[in-house]
């Protein structure tokens, strides 16, 4: 019987895990699409288009998928055409939050966005409200047990990079948009796998949660917001003060 357990364990979790990959790969397409809508579909001209695709192979995304996407966005397939959004929204707590959304119905995922935010006790905020305390930045991580700081300090800020920090057996790389392709290109050459690699908005201000029932409910609407279909991103200023711990 326990091993039936198991087995019904590990299946569920392969299940969860498959459509996670699924979603992810739908976000993909989408910004793709989007990318070689505005820009055209070769990657070699469109800087959008090329960092949509290398976010896409970094997530293991099939190239037949990428290639389709491609189609889609320059008429070559029929597909829906999409729209971007960003929604300044607070959490509780007075955080920020950054929602950044592709829709083909702008009228289903406004709605959709105020109803996640009402339920959980946040709001939407006025244009300018809550990006003004970002900032646009290209973040990607690599294991410390892979390279010397020294050695990657000099790669990665040869190719661009403005600074690397390490946290617990990870360094994290930070630079700007325009030089994420020459970094990633260049943690490449030297075959060096990622952990996270993205551009992202970042928080220039951070608020800290010191009550653990506040951060509980601040990370669950974060959680939910990224569930939605319509949404590709969420970035906040929110801090977990230390000695909280979540469940």
């Amino acid at each position: 019987m326990s091993g039936h357990s198991k087995w019904a364990t590990i299946r569920r979790k392969k299940g969860a895990l498959d459509a996670k990959r699924g979603a992810v790969f739908t976000k993909l397409a989408k910004e793709i699409s989007v990318a070689a809508k505005e820009g055209g579909g070769d990657p070699e001209g469109n800087p959008r288009l090329r960092l949509a695709i290398v976010k896409a192979k970094g997530s293991n995304m099939p190239k037949d998928n990428i290639e389709r996407a491609i189609k889609k966005g320059t008429g070559g397939l029929e597909g829906q055409v999409y729209e971007e959004f960003l929604y300044e929204c607070y959490a509780p707590g007075g955080v920020g939050m950054l929602v950044e959304a592709l829709t083909d119905k702008k009228s289903r995922t406004t709605p959709e966005i105020k109803s996640i935010l009402t339920k959980a006790g946040g709001s939407l905020g006025n244009p300018g409200s809550v990006s003004r305390l970002f900032e646009r930045k290209g973040v990607i991580t690599v294991k410390s047990e892979l390279i010397s700081e020294e050695e990657l300090f000099e790669l990665v800020v040869g190719a661009g990079a403005e600074d690397i920090a390490e946290d617990d057996g990870i360094f994290t790389i930070t630079c700007t948009p325009e030089v994420y392709e020459p970094v990633m290109s260049a943690l490449s050459e030297k075959e060096l796998a990622t952990e996270e690699s993205e551009v992202k908005y970042i928080a220039m201000t951070t608020v800290e949660i010191s009550e653990k029932e506040m951060a509980e409910k601040v990370m669950k609407l974060i959680d939910t917001l990224e569930a939605n279909d319509d949404v590709q991103a969420v970035s906040s200023n929110f801090e977990l003060a230390e000695g909280i711990e979540i469940d």
